[in-house]
């Protein structure tokens, strides 16, 4: 496997930067400050084709892959990571998963939104009781014969009170777990019995917009099940191998922003006459938080380079996003003791660094469910898909 970069990787990796750098960096303080969420910023990303990764061009794909997806969202999170977020929830959710799963009349109606940015995109799992044992979930779609109607709630959902369009995963055989899911495409704009109750809660991720949905005898078309009925297990399963490339590549960029934050100070900071990047305890710090980053990046490059060739990548997706993790939390806590109490002040970003971190352990498979699915997978109980 070769990671290095063609040219026209190299122009996707610049035109991302120059975008992150123009159009977020600008107003970090200001969104973290008042926790705002900026549209116009997907709107942008859309334009720009930053949402239309390994989607057809027919329904208004880039024309490109995993790779190039892998180095613009590096860029952006690197900058920013909350808006890694917005990759996941237009295209690699919803997008990707209509894409595979659905008619070509749902491909031509909800696709090219989503890439265009015309649509924000989410996708529901997760609720109060049922996290990591997703075949748990309570909330429940009956059919009605001309329509599906939906009670029950979720909770923690990425872009749920600014969605226009988002997947629903949701009960419909009673008693039957996993086998008894299905996946609804769920237009949130005009679903009655639909309340959307935004998360303010957070420690971090603050500009990334947080929500509690709640369905009351919320009415769905019938034309609007995803896939086969009572498959939206495996749907679920499908689009989370895909939507943790997100979660990885955020963390690894994540990672590369303290490290290139802590090299920068440690050459500024004076103290005993010199920089403090000459002590060897600081040289220890740094020399960790690059052999980790390093590893993190390859790591994310590695699963992308699978998907991009269609082979089995969930044991390497896994180890990616568990990997950058890790690497994310330490780098950012590292960054915070070499800053000293300069890191301890919201006037540098070792704060935000840290708290955004934490967040990659829990999202989208704890880091206890990836240990799992690696060594399930290394094991030969379940194969790698």
């Amino acid at each position: 496997m070769d990671f290095g970069l063609t040219e026209e990787q190299k122009m996707v990796q610049d035109m991302a930067r120059n975008f992150a750098e123009k159009e977020i960096k600008p107003y970090i303080e200001q969104d973290e400050e008042n926790h705002y969420y900026r549209r116009e910023i997907l709107t942008k990303m859309g334009e720009l084709g930053l949402l239309g990764w390994s989607i057809p061009e027919e329904y208004g794909g880039n024309g490109m892959g995993w790779m190039e997806a892998v180095t613009a969202l590096y860029e952006i999170a690197k900058v920013h990571t909350s808006w890694r977020l917005s990759i996941s929830g237009n295209c690699w959710g919803p997008a990707m998963t209509i894409n595979e799963w659905g008619t070509e009349e749902q491909k031509q109606k909800y696709i090219p939104g989503l890439v265009s940015g015309e649509y924000v995109g989410s996708f529901a799992i997760t609720e109060a009781n049922s996290g990591s044992d997703v075949g748990s979930m309570k909330c429940f779609a009956k059919d009605k014969g001309d329509h599906w109607e939906i009670n029950g709630s979720k909770m923690w959902i990425s872009g749920g009170h600014t969605s226009d369009v988002g997947l629903l995963y949701a009960v419909t055989e009673e008693g039957g777990g996993p086998r008894g899911i299905s996946c609804f495409i769920i237009d949130y704009n005009n679903t009655p019995g639909v309340t959307r109750i935004p998360i303010h809660t957070k420690v971090g991720m603050w500009p990334a917009p947080t929500s509690e949905l709640v369905f009351e005898n919320a009415i769905v078309p019938k034309e609007n099940l995803l896939g086969p009925l009572n498959k939206g297990f495996q749907i679920c399963m499908w689009m989370l191998n895909n939507t943790r490339m997100g979660c990885a590549t955020g963390a690894a960029a994540l990672s590369a922003a303290a490290l290139e934050g802590s090299v920068n100070y440690a050459n500024e900071r004076i103290q005993f006459g010199k920089p403090i990047g000459k002590f060897q305890m600081i040289q220890q710090q740094i020399a960790e938080m690059k052999l980790e980053d390093d590893a993190a990046k390859y790591l994310v490059y590695r699963a992308a380079w699978l998907k991009e060739n269609k082979l089995p990548s969930q044991q390497e997706t896994s180890m990616a996003k568990l990997f950058a993790c890790q690497a994310a939390v330490h780098a950012a806590n590292m960054a915070m003791k070499i800053y000293g109490s300069y890191g301890y002040s919201t006037e540098y970003p070792c704060g935000r660094w840290l708290r955004d971190a934490k967040h990659f352990e829990t999202l989208e498979g704890t880091s206890n469910i990836h240990m799992g699915i690696i060594a399930g997978i290394e094991l030969g109980y379940q194969p790698n898909r």
